[in-house]
C-alpha cells in the first residue's frame, strides 16, 4: 500500500515566547516493511540549527533549536511511504519461545528490558490475563489476538484530542477510551503476561470511527522471538500489517508524541491540527 500523508500543526502563543528545544517524531520508523518514499519537514519560523538523529529508541527524529521570539509555531510534514507486509504473521515462531510465561533468551532480554514488566500489575489487569490465558491456546500469538479481540469487543472506542493516557484501570472501568487508551491498556495486559510491549504512534489507512476528521494514531506492538516487533490494533480487532505507518515506538506514551518541547514565557498556548491521508496502489507522485 502507498501512503501519500501531509500533517500540518500549528501552535499560537497569546504573547511573543522564546522556544525552547522541539523534537519532531514525524518520520517513518525503519521497518521490514516499511519503505519511505520521500519526505520534506517545513517549519517557521525557521530554526536556528537543525539536526535529524536516530534517538535512544531507534526513531527517526528532528531535533531544533530556535533564536528569537514568536507568536506561532508551524509543523508542516509532507511523506510517502510504500508498506509491503500484507501477512501480520510472515514468520516462523521461535518454538522454544512459543509458550507463556515468556521466557526471552538472554540476549534478548537485557535488549528488551525497558519494554518488560516494571513490577506487579494492578489486580484488574491480572485478572484480564488470567481470562485471556484461559481462553487461549497458550501461545504468545494466541494470547495476543484474544487480548486484541477482547479490547475491541468491550472496550468502546473514542476520540480525545488532547490529554494523558488513562491508566488500564481508568480504561476497564469506564469500559471506554481512545486509542492510546486502549494501548495503554493492551501493553499493560501483555507486560502481565511476561511479554516486551511498547506504544506506537503513527498513522493509518482508515479510521475504525465513522468521522471526517484524521487524527494520529496510536498502537502497542510486542516483541515475539522469530517475528521481531510486531504490531496489534484494539481499536480495529485485527494484527497490524501494510495498513499502518509507525512513526515512533516506545517504552512511554510520552517518548512516543509527535512534537515534544517548551517554550519561556507566561504565554498561554494553543494547538490545532490538519492532517490528509490518501492511500493507492499507483505510483506515488513527487514532492
Amino acid at each position: 500500500m502507498r501512503f501519500d500523508i501531509r500533517h500540518h500543526t500549528h501552535y499560537t502563543y497569546s504573547i511573543p515566547v522564546l522556544l525552547g528545544p522541539q523534537t519532531v517524531r514525524l518520520r517513518p520508523r525503519p521497518d521490514g516493511g516499511m519503505r519511505e518514499l520521500a519526505w520534506d519537514l517545513k517549519l517557521d519560523p525557521e530554526p536556528q540549527s537543525r539536526s535529524d538523529q536516530l534517538d535512544a529508541e531507534g526513531n527517526l527524529v528532528t531535533r531544533l533549536w530556535f533564536a528569537g521570539e514568536t507568536r506561532h509555531l508551524d509543523i508542516d510534514v509532507h511523506l510517502l511511504v510504500q508498506s509491503s507486509r500484507s501477512n501480520a504473521f510472515d514468520f516462523v515462531p521461535d518454538l522454544g519461545a512459543n509458550r507463556l510465561p515468556m521466557d526471552y533468551e538472554h540476549t534478548d532480554a537485557g535488549a528488551l528490558a525497558p519494554y518488560l514488566p516494571q513490577g506487579q500489575a494492578d489486580q484488574p489487569v491480572r485478572a484480564l490475563r488470567n481470562q485471556i490465558e484461559a481462553a487461549s491456546d497458550g501461545s504468545p500469538a494466541g494470547f495476543l489476538l484474544g487480548l486484541n479481540q477482547w479490547i475491541f469487543t468491550h472496550i468502546e472506542r473514542a476520540i480525545r484530542d488532547q490529554g494523558a493516557a488513562q491508566t488500564p484501570g481508568q480504561t476497564l472501568r469506564l469500559a471506554r477510551g481512545a486509542c492510546r487508551d486502549q494501548t495503554v491498556l493492551f501493553v499493560a495486559v501483555a507486560h502481565a503476561a511476561g511479554l516486551a510491549a511498547r506504544f506506537v504512534s503513527g498513522y493509518q489507512d482508515r479510521s475504525a470511527m465513522e468521522t471526517n476528521r484524521r487524527y494520529l494514531h496510536a498502537w502497542p506492538e510486542v516483541y515475539l522471538p522469530g517475528g521481531g516487533w510486531r504490531g496489534f490494533d484494539p481499536t480495529r480487532g485485527t494484527a497490524v500489517a501494510d495498513g499502518h505507518v509507525p512513526v515512533a515506538a516506545s517504552a512511554t506514551p510520552s517518548g512516543a508524541a509527535p512534537v515534544e518541547g517548551s517554550y519561556f514565557g507566561s504565554a498561554r498556548s494553543d494547538m490545532s491540527f490538519r492532517l490528509d491521508i490518501q492511500t493507492a496502489s499507483d505510483p506515488a507522485p513527487s514532492l
